[in-house]
């Protein structure tokens, strides 16, 4: 049974930082293009960064570049999201999703597996 679980969200004031973890069972990690999306009140699902499967290159949205780093363990099956300087409009659940074969795609719709996700919500 694959199985992704975020931890780490939570209420941070504008400027603040979180570290997500995105704990992932049931597949190995190197053979997955892995992803973190987000959901705002509202919005659609949106694709924040990406790490390629193969080649490890990381990708972020316009919105977040320069505050969110993502990365990779492979031995412990997890990936993660720092974000920092948080903007209220970062609120959101946070997720992460995994695709197998393919590159990173934005569609969620693209991945086999994705988690139920965790609330970060920046206010002051």
């Amino acid at each position: 049974q694959v199985q992704l679980v975020v931890s780490g969200g939570g209420l941070v004031q504008p400027g603040g930082s979180l570290r997500l973890s995105c704990e992932v069972s049931g597949i190995r990690l190197r053979d997955h293009s892995m992803a973190w999306f987000r959901q705002a009140p509202g919005k659609e699902d949106e694709q924040i960064s990406c790490i390629q499967r193969s080649a490890g290159i990381i990708t972020y949205v316009d919105s977040v570049k320069g505050r969110f780093t993502m990365s990779r363990d492979n031995a412990k099956n997890t990936v993660f999201l720092q974000m920092d300087s948080l903007k209220p409009e970062d609120t959101a659940v946070y997720f992460c999703a995994a695709r197998r074969f393919g590159f990173c795609s934005s569609s969620l719709q693209h991945y086999a597996y994705w988690g139920q996700g965790t609330q970060v919500t920046v206010s002051s």
